[in-house]
């Protein structure tokens, strides 16, 4: 009894069992092929001089990376364009102790993309992302502050990414 118990289990899982795994990113439509970035503008005061391309290349890099589309040359020859405005770059004290001093800072970044669909149905979609990280106030933010902006970049293309594959 328990040898046909068994095999009747296998027989039901086997068939519930997938026939194939994936993780190409299915949700976006198959007539996007090309996407083309656009340099990112700054519109923060206290932004680091060199951040608007550092993370236009980051995004360029990840997009690239982690979906289908190839990067183009040039806007005209992408199905998707991606233009993005950097809005606020700021560092504030969150946790304060007495006397008004902070025991920990907050640096954040807010990105606004706006994205541009140049294909079969052309729309336009936009995404405000806003992405921080915490650290000790103690720390001298001049030393870190590049590991700190990758960690906020990657969350950031995160986004932008979840935006190219969300369906609309």
């Amino acid at each position: 009894m328990k040898l046909v118990v068994a095999i009747l289990s296998v027989i039901l899982l086997s068939s519930c069992w997938p026939k194939s795994v994936s993780f190409v990113d299915g949700s976006m439509p198959e007539d996007w092929e090309i996407f083309f970035v656009n340099n990112l503008t700054n519109n923060a005061p206290n932004t680091p001089v060199s951040y608007a391309a550092t993370l236009s290349e980051d995004i360029r890099d990840g997009v690239q990376n982690r979906t289908r589309l190839k990067i183009g040359t040039s806007v005209e020859d992408a199905q998707v364009e991606i233009d993005g405005t950097i809005n606020s770059y700021s560092i504030t004290p969150i946790a304060l102790q007495d006397g008004d001093n902070a025991d920990q800072n907050r640096l954040t970044v807010s990105v606004k993309f706006d994205i541009f669909i140049n294909a079969a149905e052309e729309d336009q979609m936009t995404l405000l992302s806003t992405r921080f990280i915490d650290y000790d106030a103690n720390t001298d933010l001049a030393t870190v502050e590049s590991q700190f902006l990758t960690e906020v970049n990657e969350q950031i293309i995160q986004d932008l990414i979840n935006k190219l594959l969300s369906n609309w």
